[in-house]
């Protein structure tokens, strides 16, 4: 009987599961962050949180350019990809939210159920994305909405309307933008998303005790890149010139 001979790995096989091997880089960053959050370490758990999305951003620029999907169809990056996002823009920042208690302790919890639920339910619609590559509802994106509560702290109130707000959305026909992928307005839209980054990663830099005008341009761009989408939505005059 004849030995079977290996499959040799080819050079895009192996760039391509790199790419995945970078997707899943974001499972142990948000080990780190869950690790720091149970420690209530949140300027740490926000940093791990950044790194996962920052990772989170490039790594789906990367498998398009290699082609990854045609190269190894049996490897599921979009599964990979979700299952790290819902644990590092839903489960980790609901466990934080109630790990801090900073909205009481009913209102913690009440929040993060609220959060982990609507979310689990977001990731099982498999037309979460419009052609023009917007978000269909609110995009599940807590990790950047309990960021702004933790530095801007509106309050128990206004932060409990904030989660319920945005879970309601989660299901509404309403545009969200993705920041990367919808090509109108792109410059402007990214600029007010690199700006939000910019004014997040000071707010770490002074330890989460940001100074006022570090907040109030949290706020601004944080509001900016949560409404931008429906308005667009509102006047799609110029979408194929813009």
């Amino acid at each position: 009987m004849a030995p079977m001979r290996k499959k040799k790995v080819t050079a895009p096989q192996a760039k391509a599961f790199s790419v995945h091997l970078l997707t899943a880089s974001g499972s142990f960053l948000a080990f780190l962050s869950l690790v720091a959050a149970s420690e209530e370490r949140w300027t740490a758990m926000f940093w791990w949180l950044g790194l996962a999305l920052l990772v989170d951003g490039i790594d789906g620029p990367i498998a398009r350019k290699l082609q990854v999907k045609d190269v190894l169809p049996t490897w599921s990056g979009d599964m990979l990809d979700n299952i790290i996002d819902y644990v590092t823009y839903v489960l980790i920042p609901a466990f934080a939210l109630y790990q801090s208690g900073f909205m009481g302790e009913g209102f913690s919890f009440l929040s993060a159920a609220i959060i982990v639920v609507s979310s689990a339910i977001y990731y099982a619609d498999t037309g979460m994305k419009t052609e023009e590559n917007f978000f269909k509802g609110f995009p599940v994106v807590w990790n950047m909405v309990v960021f702004t509560l933790f530095v801007i702290e509106p309050g128990e109130y206004v932060s409990l309307g904030v989660v319920v707000i945005s879970a309601f959305l989660t299901f509404m026909p309403l545009h969200f933008l993705h920041p990367v992928r919808v090509k109108r307005l792109r410059p402007l839209n990214l600029g007010v998303f690199l700006a939000w980054c910019f004014f997040g990663a000071v707010a770490l830099l002074q330890e989460m005790q940001a100074q006022t005008w570090v907040r109030a341009g949290i706020g601004v761009t944080g509001l900016y890149l949560y409404c931008i989408g429906a308005v667009m939505q509102a006047m799609p005059l110029g979408r194929k010139g813009v």
